[in-house]
């Protein structure tokens, strides 16, 4: 019996090493590229800074006469979500298209690599610095403007992972739309101001009226924003705070509603990626 046991275990083990390797094999190729790629670093790096200034300025205007706004946790929100739609959802949509245009994500196909291994592995550079920055403002919120510790933790991470899933995936549908890298800028344009405008981004959802708030928190990015709020502070803004087991029956509409949109955006990618240039 044990000799019959052992091969199952040895060859899953070997598949999962070789799967490992392949990704990182394809997330250091392209980290190499983003690396020589000096205008979408120098975006990716300084972005978050900008961010913060700007949009402190914006909220705060937006906070006067609001005493119920809590300004710090909207900025931070913000700031995260912006972060998230530049750095992973623009800047992979122009990865795939580059990769794309230049053969590469055809001859991969060629090789070891299962379709979903490249898709992952071009992603893990953008999806890593979009992490790594959003644990940067997470840190300088706590420290300069004294926010308080998450309430739920498992909130946020399910909001942060929800987030990255979606956009990464919409990154893909969006590049079957997206000619050059010069274009993604006009592609990627509709999400990004729907994203800003409509998710809580730039204008708190607490701010709108019932009926535009209803509307804008069935929209594709907003379960995901809403749950790294909710998460950190115990409410996504239509409800007063509460305690980590408070806040799970608030996130369950977001975590159905974020599922619902991530299946779709799947659905998408799967119909419409394409891995050559149309002749």
């Amino acid at each position: 019996m044990t000799a019959t046991a052992l091969p199952a275990p040895v060859a899953t083990t070997a598949t999962r090493t070789t799967t490992a390797g392949r990704l990182l094999a394809l997330g250091r190729t392209e980290a190499v590229l983003l690396l020589r790629n000096r205008t979408a670093l120098f975006m990716a790096l300084a972005m978050p800074v900008v961010l913060m200034v700007s949009l402190k300025g914006i909220l705060g205007q937006q906070a006067e006469g609001k005493p119920d706004l809590d300004l710090h946790a909207a900025l931070v929100n913000g700031v995260v979500g912006l972060v998230l739609m530049f750095v992973v959802y623009y800047n992979l949509t122009a990865a795939y298209v580059a990769r794309r245009g230049e053969l590469v994500l055809k001859r991969l196909r060629t090789g070891e690599a299962t379709d979903l291994e490249i898709l992952v592995g071009t992603a893990l550079p953008a999806v890593v610095l979009g992490v790594l920055e959003c644990a940067l403002i997470a840190v300088a919120g706590a420290v300069r403007l004294g926010l308080p510790a998450p309430v739920n933790p498992l909130l946020m991470l399910a909001g942060l992972a929800l987030g990255i899933g979606l956009l990464s995936t919409l990154a893909a549908a969006t590049s079957a739309f997206t000619k050059s890298v010069e274009t993604a800028g006009l592609t990627t344009m509709p999400l990004l101001i729907v994203a800003q405008l409509g998710s809580g981004l730039l204008i708190p959802l607490e701010t709108m009226s019932h009926g535009m708030a209803t509307v804008c928190r069935a929209l594709p990015t907003t379960p995901a924003f809403q749950l790294l709020r909710l998460g950190w502070f115990g409410t996504d803004g239509s409800q007063p705070a509460t305690g980590f087991l408070g806040t799970w029956p608030q996130a369950l509409p977001h975590l159905a509603l974020g599922a619902l949109w991530l299946a779709a955006a799947v659905w998408a990618a799967r119909r419409w990626f394409r891995w050559e240039p149309r002749r």
